[in-house]
């Protein structure tokens, strides 16, 4: 079966090449089954001082450090836990990966991680609002994922969304604790869990081999059975 392709989404504070260096293991694993596409955010981030940093800077992010949206319209900056009524960069970023689908894709899926899966859902939103015509992802992977405390981005989170979707999350996640992304799970029709019991990162130890070739696996069948009716007509 031909590998699907998945439009990878980075966390705050990394970039496309920063997130392909970390998910280097994810994508020896999934060689088989998914050709992963990284995409970097539209807005620079500036490096705060007292500012946490959602993850450690990989070989290749210290220099260039992006985001999705900034929770602080005035100090451009952003944080998970956040209260706010508006944000600030929402719009670009969704142009972003519209203009990466129509010159990259189609993509059969799209990964997130952290912030990144946060935007993931909203993206998912604005596909089944038929917002986006552009966008026909059929599945979608978060990976320490959570529901913007931003109050404008409360019309991402109801009816729950139908996309196939699964959910990954650490145990130990001191950034996002694990009952932020349990609390992201009601937004979603059906959502699969994997739980691990590290920290802040995008797991890929063999011993969670089978859950996401099982999850991917569905899909590569779906095309498989398309592409032989079409093949027919």
């Amino acid at each position: 079966m031909a590998p699907l392709r998945v439009l990878c989404i980075h966390g705050y504070r990394q970039n496309g090449s920063s997130f392909r260096i970390k998910t280097g293991a994810l994508r020896k694993l999934l060689k088989k089954h998914a050709e992963l596409v990284y995409l970097s955010a539209p807005h620079c981030v500036q490096q705060a001082s007292g500012e946490a940093l959602e993850e450690e800077n990989g070989p290749g992010g210290a220099e260039d450090l992006r985001g999705w949206w900034f929770s602080d319209v005035q100090a451009r900056s952003f944080s998970a836990q956040q209260q706010c009524e508006d944000s600030l960069g929402l719009d670009e970023s969704v142009e972003a990966v519209r203009h990466a689908v129509k010159t990259q894709g189609p993509f059969d899926g799209i990964l997130g991680f952290s912030q990144g899966a946060a935007f993931v859902a909203m993206l998912c939103s604005l596909q089944e609002q038929k917002l986006e015509p552009e966008f026909s992802f059929r599945f979608s992977i978060l990976v320490a994922g959570f529901r913007s405390a931003c109050e404008e981005h409360k019309k991402f989170y109801s009816p729950p969304l139908q996309i196939p979707s699964l959910h990954v999350f650490g145990l130990e996640d001191q950034v996002i604790p694990d009952n932020m992304s349990r609390e992201l799970l009601p937004s979603f029709q059906d959502p699969q869990v994997l739980t691990h019991p590290g920290g802040h990162f995008v797991p890929a130890p063999s011993a969670h081999r089978q859950a996401y070739q099982d999850f991917l696996k569905r899909f590569q069948s779906e095309t498989k059975v398309s592409e032989t009716r079409s093949g027919a007509e």
